[in-house]
């Protein structure tokens, strides 16, 4: 059986703009278009490579800004023909357009079951509003979750989450899962579909993100996956991910990884199936997966890379 490939965008407008002061459209363009490699350069290079993806998208913003942003952003993803599922960031949940120093706990684990169960709740309200189908999976911002938040999911009738990362475990990716657990598994109600980790040094587990594995990295451990026979691969980017922290110019570092994942993924499409969660059917849980070991040179490859991004890439224009 193939190996699943589930490559998941998180969509969102970015706090760090909102409480600089600037507009909700140049918040939107920063968010969700900055410098011409957002969310539509995405979803074209998808569409080359005929590949399916996961916009993970947040609505919390609205509570500020209104629907009409993410309404945006929702319609253009479904328009392409790929999949919107939900995204959470709680501090959203107080935010002001008029007051930026006001938001909730920027952690969702902070918050009682209860509570999680309500902003949960009113986030896919929200999404719905947008245009979305009601999700049937969930990741939370910044990984944080714990079991209650798979409690509350099970409550709402959404199937699937994707918060489990073990290289951000215990804090705040809390939820009571080993760290090294890749494979899909149910866990409180849910089918927990954790991010895929790789081993870059020994001991040292890191996370499968376009910002955070060179080329070579991903390459392996698709490899890997694929040799090993993994259930699934769950893949990380961002909808601001491939530009500068600013939003201001393209992080060429970013976009090359970028391309070449999506070339490797159409390169081996026989052996990893790009796969939507309202598609799933009969997906095999528990597996004994183990992610891909260390190795210096790939490491060392990668350093170099991102420090040539950190100097470069990264100045604002």
């Amino acid at each position: 059986m193939p190996t699943r490939a589930f490559l998941t965008v998180d969509t969102e407008l970015m706090w760090r703009h909102h409480a600089a002061g600037l507009d909700i459209d140049a918040i939107a363009e920063r968010s969700l278009e900055p410098a011409g490699v957002g969310i539509g350069y995405q979803l074209r290079t998808l569409a080359q490579h005929d590949l399916k993806a996961t916009f993970f998208v947040d609505p919390m913003p609205a509570v500020a800004y209104g629907i009409e942003p993410i309404r945006r952003v929702v319609g253009a993803i479904l328009e392409a023909g790929q999949e919107v599922q939900l995204h959470l960031h709680p501090n959203w949940a107080a935010a002001s357009a008029e007051d930026r120093s006001k938001h909730a706990s920027f952690e969702l684990i902070d918050f009682t079951l209860a509570e999680q169960r309500e902003l949960i709740r009113a986030a896919a309200d929200l999404l719905v509003a947008a245009g979305a189908p009601r999700p049937i999976a969930f990741r939370s911002g910044s990984y944080s979750a714990s079991d209650d938040t798979l409690t509350a999911l099970a409550e709402l009738g959404i199937r699937y989450d994707s918060s489990h990362n073990g290289s951000e475990h215990p804090w705040p990716s809390a939820i009571g899962l080993h760290e090294r657990q890749i494979a899909p598994t149910e866990h409180r109600g849910v089918i927990e579909l954790p991010v895929t980790l790789i081993e870059d040094r020994a001991g040292h587990l890191r996370h499968f993100q376009i910002c955070a594995l060179s080329t070579a990295e991903m390459r392996d451990a698709l490899d890997h996956a694929v040799r090993a026979g993994h259930a699934a691969v769950t893949i990380v980017s961002h909808g601001f991910e491939l530009a500068n922290r600013a939003g201001t110019r393209a992080n060429a570092v970013h976009v090359g990884r970028f391309e070449a994942l999506c070339r490797m993924l159409d390169e081996r499409r026989a052996a990893l199936v790009t796969t939507h969660f309202a598609e799933l059917s009969g997906l095999p849980l528990d597996h004994n997966d183990v992610p891909l070991g260390p190795s210096l040179i790939r490491t060392r490859i990668r350093q170099a890379q991102q420090l040539w991004s950190n100097l470069v890439a990264e100045r604002a224009a």
